[in-house]
C-alpha cells in the first residue's frame, strides 16, 4: 500500500456534525379514542401522529363512497366522462335500500347530480346508478375498485358494490382509507369541493350532508361518513389551517353523538399537540466537509429535497441533526455524489436518514501536490 493510501485510510473517521439542537421536548401527552380502529396523519408530511389498529380489516360502510367518488372524478379529469352526462336509473338502484338520493326507475340522471346525490346525501341508489353507468354493472364497478385501491397504494381493502352495503367480504383497513382520502385530497382539487357542501335537493327532497365536523369552526371541508350494525360509526374527516391539513379516520363508535364529538376532539389534539417543522430547503448547504489530495481543501454537502417534519410541540427542544461522514472524503469527488447522511432524532420520532450530495466537483492533486498534502498533515496535522 501506497504512502498517500496509507495516510488516507489513516486519517478516515466518522464525523459527527451538529447542526442543530432544535429541541426536541418531552412527548405528546398519552392519547387515546374510543374507536376502535383509528389513524390519524398530517398530510403535508405524511406523519402519523396516531394509530389505533390501523391495520385490522373492518367494513367500511357508507366510507366506501369516496372510491366511488375516486372513480368518478377520475373519468371526469381525463375527460371520459363530464359532468352533464346523464346516466340512467336500473331497478336495481331505484329499489335499493337504506340511505336514499330518491332517483326514480327508467329516468336519467346528471353526473354532477349523482355526485352531489352521494357524497352529500349519501344515496346508495345513486352509487349504483354511477357503478352500472361506468362499468355495466356494480361487480364489475367493484373490482375496478379494488384495482384502483391497489394501484394507489391500499393494500389491504376490498370492495364488493360501490355504497359499501353489508357484505362479509368488503372489508378495509383505516389505513387504507386514509390513504384514499390523502389521494381525493391531492389528486382532484378542482372537484374535492363537493365534499364540504352542507345540502342538496333532488326531486324536491332536501338533505343534509352526515359529516358533523362540517358544521364546526374548525376547518373542515370533508369527507365522509359512515354506518352499518357491525362496523358501528365511523368517519373520514379533514380539516385545514393555514398550511397544515389533517386526516382523521376513526371507525366503531357507538353513536352519532359519539362520532361528532370524538371526530373533531381528534382533530383539535392533532392541530394543539403537533407542527410541521421546515429545517432545510432543497438545494441548501448543510456543511462544508474536509477533502483528502483534492484541489480544494471542503467540498459542500447539499440536500436534494426539502426537509419538513412534524413533531410534537414540546419535543422541538431535544431534536437532534446530526450529519454522518467518512471524514476527510477522498477526492476525486464528481457533484452529485452521495457521501453523507443526514440524521434526524427526537423523542417519539422515528429517527430520518436522508442522503447528502456533493455541492461541486473536487479534482485529486497530481503526485506532487498529494506528496506535499502527505508531508504537510505529518508534519502539522490536519489543521496545518
Amino acid at each position: 500500500m501506497g504512502l498517500m493510501q496509507l495516510l488516507a485510510k489513516t486519517l478516515r473517521y466518522t464525523a459527527l456534525f451538529i447542526g442543530a439542537l432544535l429541541a426536541i421536548a418531552q412527548p405528546a401527552a398519552a392519547f387515546e379514542t374510543s374507536a376502535t380502529e383509528a389513524i390519524v396523519i398530517d398530510v403535508e408530511t405524511g406523519a402519523v401522529l396516531f394509530e389505533k389498529d390501523a391495520d385490522k380489516l373492518t367494513p367500511p360502510s357508507s366510507m366506501t363512497k369516496i372510491m366511488t367518488m375516486y372513480l368518478v372524478f377520475e373519468r371526469l379529469k381525463d375527460g371520459s366522462l363530464s359532468l352533464d352526462d346523464k346516466l340512467r336509473v336500473s331497478e336495481k338502484a331505484w329499489r335499493k335500500g337504506g340511505s336514499k338520493m330518491f332517483v326514480e326507475v327508467g329516468k336519467r340522471v346528471r353526473v354532477e347530480d349523482l355526485i352531489r346525490g352521494v357524497i352529500v346525501q349519501s344515496g346508495n341508489d345513486a352509487c349504483i346508478v354511477i357503478a352500472e353507468g361506468l362499468a355495466g354493472s356494480e361487480d364489475a364497478f367493484a373490482a375496478d375498485m379494488t384495482a384502483k385501491a391497489r394501484e394507489i397504494g391500499m393494500t389491504s381493502s376490498v370492495f364488493k358494490n360501490a355504497s359499501g352495503w353489508p357484505d362479509p367480504e368488503h372489508l378495509v383497513t383505516v389505513r387504507d382509507l386514509a390513504t384514499l382520502a390523502l389521494r381525493t385530497v391531492k389528486d382532484f382539487p378542482e372537484y374535492y369541493h363537493y365534499y364540504s357542501e352542507r345540502e342538496f335537493t333532488f326531486n324536491k327532497i332536501r338533505q343534509s350532508n352526515r359529516n358533523p365536523l362540517l358544521y364546526k369552526n374548525m376547518g373542515a371541508d370533508g369527507i365522509k361518513t359512515g354506518h352499518t350494525e357491525a362496523a358501528g360509526f365511523g368517519l373520514v374527516g379533514t380539516a385545514k389551517r393555514n398550511d397544515r391539513r389533517i386526516v382523521a379516520v376513526l371507525n366503531g363508535m357507538e353513536s352519532i353523538k359519539e362520532r361528532a364529538n370524538e371526530s373533531e376532539r381528534v382533530i383539535e389534539w392533532a392541530f394543539r399537540e403537533f407542527d410541521n417543522y421546515k429545517l432545510f430547503a432543497a438545494g441548501e448547504k448543510v456543511i462544508d466537509a474536509d477533502v483528502w489530495l483534492g484541489n480544494a481543501i471542503t467540498v459542500p454537502l447539499l440536500i436534494e429535497r426539502g426537509v419538513k417534519i412534524t413533531l410534537p410541540r414540546k419535543a422541538r427542544r431535544e431534536m437532534k441533526v446530526a450529519v454522518r461522514y467518512n471524514s476527510p472524503i477522498p477526492a476525486p469527488i464528481r457533484k452529485g455524489d452521495r457521501l453523507a447522511t443526514l440524521v434526524i432524532e427526537a423523542p417519539d420520532f422515528k429517527t430520518m436518514e436522508i442522503p447528502l450530495i456533493s455541492g461541486a466537483q473536487v479534482d485529486r492533486l497530481g503526485l506532487f501536490g498529494r506528496l506535499g498534502a502527505a508531508l504537510k498533515y505529518i508534519l502539522w496535522g490536519a489543521s496545518g
